[in-house]
């Protein structure tokens, strides 16, 4: 038993001083009794209430309420969208499946996103009408899909036109009439467009922000200045992470261009596993929709590009 013991403490300690060796030598800073985890959740520079979030403060998901007459939605930012008989903006989740069609929002998450009920759902006008479908859902509604797509609302949209849940978590967005994620005209596909070959990190130069961490998808990368490096912590949890959410962890030879000092995976205290370039945690921005968007770019004035060595851009000296 004591063997097996000492065996188990010394694979421990190893393991401790891989990460000391990795974020804490290098940061030159004092690593004793310090321990990875998660700071206090900040209470500002993240937008939680900001429409990204998953509680509605709703008791219940409500019953799915039928599409009626369909219609198209021409939005600048958008493109066009399509809507239900009222003009309430359709939703797809990236976590669904199209082939074969299959919803995977259950529980709460109908509360946020209530399924779209097939009922007497007509096509709007110039579109395919063979595109509409629909599923039997555990329950035994029938939800409307397009193209395979099973379609939703978000009950955070109180109006006709509004598109509130658009790039909600990374995840949710608007539907254009065709199922596609809504781009606009001349913009490709919008999300679903991701440039060919791109290494798992990379670096892109951005006309504004010149270079900048991006990555499998071409997406920009950020950090938040609220996190530390060592004892590495990350302030963002909870609905944060639905507006910031991690970047999952990265071989280090699948990268190109970016420092490789201190890149390790950062067990977060919630199970998920974050990866960090130098000790930094580091993150996407759900407001972004497709390669080459920055909208997170100074939000709060904490959130900001990453430079190739780790660096915030354009954070103020």
């Amino acid at each position: 038993m004591n063997t097996w013991r000492n065996a188990s403490l010394a694979v421990t300690a190893v393991a401790v001083l891989a990460l000391t060796t990795a974020c804490g030598q290098d940061q030159g800073t004092n690593t004793n009794g310090q321990s990875v985890g998660a700071a206090k959740p900040a209470d500002a520079g993240y937008g939680a209430d900001s429409g990204y979030g998953s509680d509605t403060g709703a008791a219940g998901a409500a019953a799915a309420k039928p599409a009626g007459q369909l219609a198209v939605w021409d939005s600048k930012k958008l493109g066009k969208v399509l809507t239900d008989s009222e003009g309430f903006t359709l939703y797809r989740f990236d976590k669904d499946t199209a082939s074969p069609p299959k919803s995977n929002c259950e529980g709460d998450c109908v509360k946020a996103w209530p399924v779209v009920a097939a009922g007497d759902a007509k096509a709007a006008a110039g579109t395919d009408a063979t595109l509409l479908g629909e599923i039997t859902r555990a329950d035994g509604t029938k939800q409307l899909t397009v193209d395979g797509w099973p379609m939703y609302r978000y009950a955070k949209d109180t109006s006709p036109g509004d598109a509130n849940g658009q790039g909600v978590g990374g995840t949710w967005f608007a539907s254009a009439p065709d199922g596609k994620k809504a781009a606009v005209a001349g913009s490709g596909s919008g999300a679903d467009v991701t440039p060919a070959d791109l290494p798992g990190l990379s670096v892109r130069k951005d006309p504004k922000l010149g270079d900048i961490v991006v990555d499998s998808k071409g997406m920009t990368v950020y950090r938040f200045t609220k996190d530390s490096a060592w004892p590495m912590k990350s302030a963002c949890t909870g609905a944060c992470l639905e507006k910031w959410p991690v970047v999952a962890p990265v071989e280090k030879n699948d990268t190109e261009g970016i420092i490789k000092k201190g890149f390790v995976t950062f067990d977060r205290p919630d199970g998920i596993k974050q990866q960090s370039i130098d000790c930094w945690p580091i993150y996407t921005f759900a407001g972004d929709t497709k390669p080459g968007d920055t909208n997170g770019q100074g939000v709060g004035g904490t959130w900001f590009a990453v430079s190739p060595d780790s660096k915030l851009v354009g954070a103020p000296k």
